[in-house]
């Protein structure tokens, strides 16, 4: 018996360690974003393509099976691609219109966000100490955010960044239930793939003279960000709640702004670092109850 106890707090352990390499690899999108000039649809066209095309190769290589089996499946799948796309086209705008860290910070809200709406659609347990971990999240986040003029362009950036938390949320949520019937990559590869199709007309909308100098850019948003950050993210739905994962992403922000400080020369300010102190320390806490 103990022996079965020892394994099984491995097993989480090792979620959890899988987990943090999916926020790290997540995390680059900030720095990625605000950095790339090319339309953000345009963006999220091309980091869908290039990155259908390489989960697809990694899918045939390990012969993971990509045929989604059924109708109801295909069409939940193909709602919640929509939910990931608006989520990405919402957030780069929020990335062009602010700075790294109040595009991050205003999308991490959507912990709390997750923590209200699981509960409903899922017809899970409602926990107040998961819900109390996500409002401490908020608070600093709340800390993280500078203050906004209303008529300042970056207001207008903190709130495509609610919005595209809102649309994040309901996009884990939609997939939660297949990650157990499905690979985590299969489902990727069927996102990606639906949002290129959805996308296409992005070509013909905006101007793509600027492609072919951002197209490294672009591609490590598909390969590092995409293919390995979002895939491992989902496969860690098999282990952990979507709230208790959305909470602990909240390392995302930190490790983003740790990015902008040396690639973009963003400095964040003291309150900065005291909101996240207070998100580092909830989401060691979260951790800590998940391994228990």
């Amino acid at each position: 018996m103990p022996k079965r106890n020892t394994l099984g707090k491995g097993s989480k352990i090792q979620q959890l360690l899988v987990f943090n390499v999916a926020m790290i690899f997540l995390s680059t999108s900030g720095p990625l974003g605000r950095y790339v000039t090319t339309a953000p649809a345009l963006t999220i066209w091309l980091r869908c393509l290039l990155a259908a095309v390489a989960l697809l190769a990694i899918l045939r290589l390990r012969k993971i099976p990509v045929r989604i089996r059924a109708w109801a499946h295909f069409r939940h799948i193909f709602i919640s691609s929509i939910f990931l796309s608006t989520h990405w086209i919402t957030y780069f705008y929020a990335l062009k219109f602010s700075n790294v860290a109040v595009a991050m910070l205003s999308l991490f809200t959507f912990p709390v966000i997750t923590s209200l709406l699981e509960p409903v659609l899922l017809k899970t347990r409602f926990l107040w100490s998961s819900f109390i971990m996500a409002l401490l999240v908020m608070f600093g986040v709340v800390l993280l955010v500078p203050e906004l003029s209303i008529d300042n362009k970056v207001t207008l950036g903190a709130l495509l960044g609610l919005i595209s938390a809102v649309l994040y949320a309901l996009r884990n949520l939609m997939l939660k239930k297949y990650v157990q019937l499905y690979s985590a990559m299969t489902l990727m590869y069927h996102q990606m793939l639906y949002n290129a199709l959805l996308l296409w007309p992005a070509v013909f909308i905006f101007d793509i003279s600027d492609v072919p100098s951002q197209l490294p850019w672009i591609l490590a948003l598909a390969l590092l960000t995409t293919t390995l950050g979002h895939t491992l993210f989902v496969y860690s739905f098999k282990k952990l709640s979507i709230t208790a994962a959305s909470i602990m992403s909240s390392l995302q922000p930190l490790f983003g702004i740790i990015m902008a400080i040396f690639f973009l020369n963003e400095i964040p300010s003291s309150q900065t670092l005291l909101g996240g102190a207070i998100i580092l320390c909830t989401v060691v806490v979260e951790s800590y109850r998940s391994v228990k």
